[in-house]
């Protein structure tokens, strides 16, 4: 089903963006993560990336070309699918909106007189301050809670400095500054929830009284027509300008090598390259031709040990401490935002997929042999959850079926393999993806799952690395837990539970001797999903298990 890329906001007051740079063309594949635009906004020009994956249908913004925030910018699809509905859709939305725009400018004009002849309740904006207000770092966040402040009230920012961390319903991000001043106000405190667009800081030079702006929020702009054609020009104008001296920076934000060749790098991933004291000619860039950009930077692994310092985890501090003897105590602790973002998902799948559940005990002792003898290989580390990751991605491709998504009118099939794996956090449960599974080594998946784990749990994973999963492990087996199902995780049509390893006696050869198991439960949805399928699945995962070498082919 086709998906409608807006014009995303890019920065706390931008309202409208110019397509710099399309690094995607119509009729392109596009993966989760990919670059698809360059999009300049009012403070700098920023790379966009999709949240979603399939071909790029449409171009609604060519380059050079101006649109508001909102707006249709791209459509992303299954190869060859009408999109001509979208089309008209969003046509019928900007004459409507356009009305509406003209009847709000004919009421402004008319009452624009009556409004500067009376009181003006909002708050002037002293000279050289910012109002920051909470912003949408995500497709679908509506609000958002700040988790650290990284900086505290008084301080000194400088412009690109980290704010504050802000969790939103996909992850906690890192929110950094487009001003420089002292920060003089907090308006959302660490733990406290806040819409988008509403008051979360206020920067400038210090000293400056801002009370007034404080006592009466976020402050909205009162602009007669004509003053808004003239800014209008103006902004472009300045856009352009921008524009020249951000190429200028892009220029002077290089630095070199030993062989004397030119290394580009984005401002923040210098600075974030410089806090970590990383090298950025140990990098490989991934950005236009080769630029360094965060997520290069924040990926990087040195190979020196580097020693960190791990924080207590933020649910301990929310944890009620128990009451004593005799006494009645309850306390409210405040759902995050991953929390409550899961309850909706995990509602939602279970009030509206029909599934049923089927088991199969699976022979262990060949694994374990094999993962000690993978294992002996220096450098080497293979976990049984990679040996079963590993086997879910090729029973899939034996089993399409299985690796499908429902809508209402159609039953999507997958050709790609991503198994998301369930992680366990201090505030809940996190599903980093692990794309194109099935062409992976055992080896690769195992390093995949760790690196991913481990920046779930520190919270440092992005909304690409959660998005796209074809099909779900949920592994409880290291608690101890023989037997359990899942709720399946939607849109896809399935979802493993895998339990303990478990030292029993068995009948091999007509003799009882003592073996190790392993039970898999499949949850599947009854919609796309039969039993008959998901019998015929969980037997050939079972034959791969039992039969490790099968996976290293």
């Amino acid at each position: 089903m086709a998906t409608v890329v807006n014009m995303p906001r890019l920065s706390d007051t931008m309202e409208e963006g110019v397509v710099a740079k399309w690094l995607k063309s119509v009729g392109d594949t596009i993966e989760e993560g990919d670059i698809l635009a360059e999009i300049e906004t009012d403070k700098a020009t920023m790379e966009f990336e999709s949240f979603h994956e399939g071909v790029l249908l449409h171009i609604g913004v060519q380059e050079g070309e101006t649109s508001p925030v909102d707006k249709l910018l791209a459509i992303i699809g299954e190869e060859g699918e009408d999109i001509s509905a979208l089309l008209n859709d969003s046509d019928d939305a900007d004459d409507s909106e356009e009305k509406e725009e003209t009847s709000k400018e004919t009421e402004s004009s008319s009452n624009e007189a009556s409004d500067d002849e009376g009181s003006n309740d909002e708050a002037e904006i002293p000279e050289g301050v910012q109002v920051i207000k909470m912003p949408r770092l995500s497709d679908t966040m509506t609000d958002g809670t700040v988790a650290t402040w990284l900086k505290k009230q008084g301080e000194a920012v400088d412009e690109g400095d980290i704010l504050a961390e802000i969790e939103t319903d996909k992850a906690t991000m890192e929110f950094e500054s487009f001003y420089e001043g002292n920060l003089l106000h907090i308006g959302v405190q660490e733990g406290e929830t806040a819409p988008v667009d509403s008051l979360l800081a206020i920067i400038g030079p210090e000293g400056t009284d801002v009370s007034s702006i404080v006592a009466n929020g976020v402050p909205s702009e009162k602009k007669s027509s004509s003053d808004k054609k003239s800014e209008s020009k103006e902004t472009k104008k300045e856009s352009k300008q921008e524009k020249t001296e951000e190429n200028k920076t892009s220029s002077a934000n290089t630095s070199t090598n030993n062989s004397g060749d030119r290394i580009f790098a984005s401002p923040l991933a210098k600075k974030i390259a410089s806090d970590k004291g990383i090298n950025l000619t140990d990098i490989k860039g991934s950005g236009e031709n080769g630029r360094i950009i965060k997520k290069d930077v924040e990926n990087y692994t040195p190979t020196a040990t580097v020693s960190v310092e791990t924080p207590a985890p933020a649910s301990a501090a929310a944890a009620p401490s128990f009451s004593v003897t005799g006494e009645e105590k309850s306390e409210e602790v405040k759902n995050s935002q991953m929390r409550k973002a899961i309850a909706k998902s995990l509602g939602n799948s279970k009030f509206t997929a029909p599934d049923f559940s089927l088991n199969i005990e699976v022979d262990m002792d060949a694994a374990i042999a094999s993962r000690k003898t993978i294992n002996a290989i220096p450098d080497t580390k293979v976990s049984f959850n990679d040996m079963v990751v590993k086997a879910c991605a090729m029973a899939l491709q034996k089993h399409p079926q299985v690796n499908t998504s429902w809508t209402d009118n159609n039953t999507i099939y997958h050709a790609h393999i991503h198994v998301g794996v369930a992680v366990a956090v201090d505030e809940g449960l996190l599903v980093p993806v692990i794309k194109h599974t099935n062409q992976m080594s055992l080896t690769q998946i195992g390093a995949t799952v760790r690196d991913l784990a481990g920046k779930a749990r520190h919270k440092k994973i992005t909304p690409a690395e959660m998005q796209g999963s074809t099909f779900t492990v949920s592994n409880l087996g290291m608690f101890g837990i023989d037997n359990f199902t899942s709720i399946i995780n939607q849109p896809n049509s399935a979802i493993l539970s895998v339990g303990a390893i478990v030292q029993k006696p068995v009948v091999k050869d007509g003799q009882i001797v003592l073996g190790n198991t392993m039970n898999l439960t499949l949850t599947c949805d009854h919609r796309t999903v039969d039993g008959a399928v998901g019998a015929q699945f969980l037997q050939t995962l079972k034959t791969f298990i039992e039969n490790p070498v099968t996976m290293l082919a």
